[in-house]
């Protein structure tokens, strides 16, 4: 029988998650206030502790589903946080994962964890390393939505080109050229524009867009960088 680590001190293990939305031309951030002493009632990412039989990535999609009822939510993990001090309560490294997450005027949250969106630039004070954890994520989303068509992640099925450069500038965090950003867009055929229009914004409408995942798929086997 192999002996356990004995001589190797034991960790608690957690996830944080860091829940990004989208509505009406804002980058939200889904947060919650803790329920636990300490910092309790304060301000916090959504996350838990690994199960003994649960991977990173299962531990987070169990918190993510628990939470909003929704399957297959687009995920990247951030990186691992491991100040000694960072829980005052007990030792536990923590590994943040950025999570998207289509806003939706009927989407129903988890009442247990009293969620709420917050635009992310007008964020709380946070607790423990949790600021730390958002400013890491944020830089991650930047990086992967300039080759990664992950913008598409937080829009609805239908959108317009002004909504998808809103997106883009939220993300980014400045504004876009809206003829250079409509012809690079437009040019790597990757939306297929419907006969449909959205008139909230204007009595002419602009035309309702919707994203090709397939096309896109085979676009890159065939050597497409994707380049916002």
């Amino acid at each position: 029988m192999i002996k356990r680590y004995a001589q190797a001190d034991h960790l608690l293990v957690a996830v944080d998650c860091i829940i990004f939305g989208f509505d009406k031309n804002q980058l939200k951030l889904l947060l919650t206030k803790r329920a636990l002493e300490p910092e309790k009632g304060n301000w916090s990412l959504i996350g838990g502790f690994v199960g003994k039989q649960e991977s990173l990535d299962d531990a987070t999609t169990r918190i993510l589903h628990k939470l909003t009822g929704l399957k297959n939510i687009y995920m990247e993990e951030v990186k691992a946080f491991s100040e000694v001090k960072r829980d005052p309560v007990e030792r536990t490294l923590s590994v943040a994962y950025y999570a998207l997450i289509k806003m939706k005027p009927n989407m129903k949250l988890s009442a247990e964890y009293g969620a709420q969106w917050v635009p992310i630039d007008k964020i709380p004070p946070l607790i423990f390393d949790h600021q730390q954890m958002v400013e890491a994520a944020k830089k991650k989303l930047k990086t992967m939505a300039k080759h990664q068509p992950i913008g598409f992640e937080l829009l609805p099925k239908k959108f317009t080109i002004p909504q998808l450069r809103s997106l883009y500038e939220a993300i980014y965090e400045e504004e876009l050229d809206k003829r250079n950003f409509s012809r690079k867009i437009l040019a790597m055929n990757l939306l297929e524009k419907l006969d449909e229009k959205d008139k909230k914004s204007s009595k002419k409408g602009a035309f309702l867009y919707q994203f090709d995942k397939k096309r896109y798929i085979d676009l890159v086997r065939n050597g497409l960088s994707f380049v916002i």
